[in-house]
Protein backbone atom coordinates (compact mmCIF):
# COMPACT_ATOMS: atom_id res chain seq x y z
CA UNK A 1 0.00 0.00 0.00
CA UNK A 2 1.35 3.63 -0.66
CA UNK A 3 0.13 6.65 0.71
CA UNK A 4 -0.19 9.76 -0.65
CA UNK A 5 -0.55 12.99 1.38
CA UNK A 6 -2.73 15.42 0.57
CA UNK A 7 -3.08 19.38 0.95
CA UNK A 8 -6.07 18.62 3.51
CA UNK A 9 -4.25 17.37 6.52
CA UNK A 10 -5.23 13.58 7.35
CA UNK A 11 -7.08 13.35 4.13
CA UNK A 12 -4.75 10.39 2.20
CA UNK A 13 -5.01 8.48 -1.30
CA UNK A 14 -4.20 5.53 -1.03
CA UNK A 15 -2.70 3.28 -3.82
CA UNK A 16 -3.23 -0.33 -3.36
CA UNK A 17 -0.06 -3.03 -4.14
CA UNK A 18 -1.71 -4.72 -7.39
CA UNK A 19 -0.58 -8.34 -8.39
CA UNK A 20 -1.24 -9.14 -11.75
CA UNK A 21 -0.79 -11.81 -14.07
CA UNK A 22 -2.62 -13.39 -17.26
CA UNK A 23 -5.61 -14.49 -15.04
CA UNK A 24 -6.33 -11.35 -14.33
CA UNK A 25 -5.32 -9.13 -10.82
CA UNK A 26 -5.42 -9.05 -7.13
CA UNK A 27 -5.13 -6.72 -3.85
CA UNK A 28 -6.05 -6.17 -0.76
CA UNK A 29 -8.94 -3.36 -0.61
CA UNK A 30 -7.76 -2.80 2.93
CA UNK A 31 -5.83 -4.35 6.00
CA UNK A 32 -6.73 -2.57 9.42
CA UNK A 33 -3.02 -3.62 10.66
CA UNK A 34 -1.11 -2.42 7.25
CA UNK A 35 -3.42 0.74 7.49
CA UNK A 36 -2.56 1.73 11.01
CA UNK A 37 1.10 1.01 10.39
CA UNK A 38 1.44 2.62 7.15
CA UNK A 39 -0.36 5.78 8.21
CA UNK A 40 -0.34 5.87 11.87
CA UNK A 41 -3.77 6.24 12.35
CA UNK A 42 -6.62 2.92 13.79
CA UNK A 43 -9.57 2.19 11.97
CA UNK A 44 -12.72 0.91 12.89
CA UNK A 45 -14.79 0.54 10.01
CA UNK A 46 -18.24 -0.69 11.16
CA UNK A 47 -20.34 0.09 8.20
CA UNK A 48 -20.37 -0.52 4.57
CA UNK A 49 -22.22 1.57 1.78
CA UNK A 50 -22.49 0.93 -2.04
CA UNK A 51 -23.97 2.91 -4.46
CA UNK A 52 -24.56 3.40 -8.43
CA UNK A 53 -25.44 6.14 -10.46
CA UNK A 54 -25.80 7.28 -14.13
CA UNK A 55 -23.34 9.73 -15.86
CA UNK A 56 -23.76 13.43 -14.25
CA UNK A 57 -25.24 12.12 -11.01
CA UNK A 58 -23.53 14.87 -8.29
CA UNK A 59 -24.18 13.58 -5.11
CA UNK A 60 -22.98 16.14 -2.41
CA UNK A 61 -22.05 17.53 -0.33
CA UNK A 62 -22.78 16.07 3.27
CA UNK A 63 -21.45 14.75 6.25
CA UNK A 64 -22.56 13.29 10.02
CA UNK A 65 -21.40 15.56 12.57
CA UNK A 66 -21.02 15.48 16.72
CA UNK A 67 -20.86 12.38 17.91
CA UNK A 68 -22.26 10.61 14.81
CA UNK A 69 -19.57 12.19 12.41
CA UNK A 70 -17.86 9.39 9.90
CA UNK A 71 -14.57 9.17 8.47
CA UNK A 72 -14.43 6.82 5.50
CA UNK A 73 -12.49 4.84 2.76
CA UNK A 74 -13.94 5.02 -0.83
CA UNK A 75 -13.50 4.01 -4.05
CA UNK A 76 -14.82 2.86 -7.07
CA UNK A 77 -15.82 -0.63 -8.26
CA UNK A 78 -16.59 0.19 -11.56
CA UNK A 79 -16.78 3.40 -13.91
CA UNK A 80 -15.15 7.09 -12.48
CA UNK A 81 -16.33 9.58 -10.42
CA UNK A 82 -14.68 13.00 -9.38
CA UNK A 83 -14.20 12.75 -5.44
CA UNK A 84 -14.62 15.82 -3.50
CA UNK A 85 -14.27 16.90 0.29
CA UNK A 86 -14.39 19.77 1.95
CA UNK A 87 -12.74 20.60 5.56
CA UNK A 88 -15.26 21.95 8.04
CA UNK A 89 -13.34 21.59 11.30
CA UNK A 90 -13.16 25.13 12.66
CA UNK A 91 -9.95 24.88 14.31
CA UNK A 92 -8.29 23.20 10.85
CA UNK A 93 -6.02 25.14 9.31
CA UNK A 94 -7.37 23.99 5.94
CA UNK A 95 -10.64 24.99 7.17
CA UNK A 96 -12.94 25.70 3.82
CA UNK A 97 -10.95 24.09 1.50
CA UNK A 98 -11.53 21.10 -0.79
CA UNK A 99 -9.73 18.49 -3.06
CA UNK A 100 -10.91 16.99 -5.52
CA UNK A 101 -9.56 13.38 -7.07
CA UNK A 102 -10.29 11.22 -9.53
CA UNK A 103 -11.42 7.72 -8.57
CA UNK A 104 -11.57 4.87 -10.86
CA UNK A 105 -12.03 1.50 -11.42
CA UNK A 106 -9.17 1.55 -13.39
CA UNK A 107 -6.64 3.60 -11.34
CA UNK A 108 -7.94 1.64 -8.18
CA UNK A 109 -6.95 4.72 -5.76
CA UNK A 110 -9.20 5.10 -2.67
CA UNK A 111 -9.39 8.44 -0.45
CA UNK A 112 -9.53 8.35 3.25
CA UNK A 113 -11.72 10.96 4.58
CA UNK A 114 -11.23 11.93 8.34
CA UNK A 115 -14.03 12.79 10.20
CA UNK A 116 -14.87 16.71 10.02
CA UNK A 117 -15.10 16.66 6.34
CA UNK A 118 -17.74 17.20 3.90
CA UNK A 119 -17.89 14.47 0.95
CA UNK A 120 -19.44 14.22 -2.27
CA UNK A 121 -18.68 12.79 -5.89
CA UNK A 122 -20.19 13.57 -9.40
CA UNK A 123 -20.16 10.62 -12.02
CA UNK A 124 -17.94 10.97 -14.73
CA UNK A 125 -18.12 7.65 -16.72
CA UNK A 126 -21.52 6.67 -18.20
CA UNK A 127 -22.08 4.66 -14.87
CA UNK A 128 -20.28 3.77 -11.86
CA UNK A 129 -20.45 1.88 -8.41
CA UNK A 130 -19.09 3.91 -5.09
CA UNK A 131 -18.11 1.78 -2.18
CA UNK A 132 -17.63 3.02 0.95
CA UNK A 133 -16.28 2.14 4.45
CA UNK A 134 -17.58 3.92 7.30
CA UNK A 135 -15.99 4.44 11.39
CA UNK A 136 -19.35 5.09 12.86
CA UNK A 137 -23.22 4.45 11.86
CA UNK A 138 -25.26 6.38 9.95
CA UNK A 139 -27.56 8.56 11.91
CA UNK A 140 -30.07 10.87 10.00
CA UNK A 141 -30.21 13.67 12.83
CA UNK A 142 -26.73 14.22 12.67
CA UNK A 143 -26.49 14.89 8.94
CA UNK A 144 -25.78 18.11 7.64
CA UNK A 145 -24.69 19.44 4.31
CA UNK A 146 -23.97 22.03 1.92
CA UNK A 147 -25.21 23.00 -1.46
CA UNK A 148 -22.98 21.79 -4.55
CA UNK A 149 -22.65 25.22 -6.34
CA UNK A 150 -21.84 26.88 -2.76
CA UNK A 151 -19.78 30.23 -4.11
CA UNK A 152 -16.77 30.38 -1.45
CA UNK A 153 -15.91 26.90 -2.22
CA UNK A 154 -15.67 27.29 -6.39
CA UNK A 155 -15.46 23.35 -7.09
CA UNK A 156 -15.33 22.61 -10.75
CA UNK A 157 -17.76 19.13 -10.44
CA UNK A 158 -16.79 18.41 -14.28
CA UNK A 159 -19.99 18.31 -15.19
CA UNK A 160 -21.89 20.72 -17.29
CA UNK A 161 -24.79 22.84 -15.65
CA UNK A 162 -27.58 21.17 -18.37
CA UNK A 163 -26.20 17.48 -17.66
CA UNK A 164 -25.93 17.03 -13.90
CA UNK A 165 -28.63 15.39 -12.29
CA UNK A 166 -28.77 16.08 -8.53
CA UNK A 167 -31.42 15.16 -5.87
CA UNK A 168 -34.22 17.78 -4.91
CA UNK A 169 -32.58 18.00 -1.16
CA UNK A 170 -29.10 18.73 -2.65
CA UNK A 171 -30.47 21.21 -4.30
CA UNK A 172 -31.98 22.68 -0.93
CA UNK A 173 -29.35 22.62 1.04
CA UNK A 174 -27.68 25.75 2.19
CA UNK A 175 -24.44 27.22 0.99
CA UNK A 176 -20.96 27.02 2.54
CA UNK A 177 -19.72 30.04 3.54
CA UNK A 178 -15.68 29.95 5.38
CA UNK A 179 -17.03 32.64 7.44
CA UNK A 180 -19.84 30.13 8.82
CA UNK A 181 -17.08 29.31 12.23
Amino acid sequence: MEIQETALEGCLIIKPRLFEDNRGYFYESFNSATFERVTGMSADFVQDNQSYSVYGVIRALHAQSGEHAQAKLVRVLQGEVLDVVVDIRPDSKTYGQHLAVRLSAENKLQLYIPRGFLHGFAVLSETAEFFYKCDNFYNKDSEQGFHLASPDLEIDWLIEEDKRVIAEKDLSLPFFSTTLV
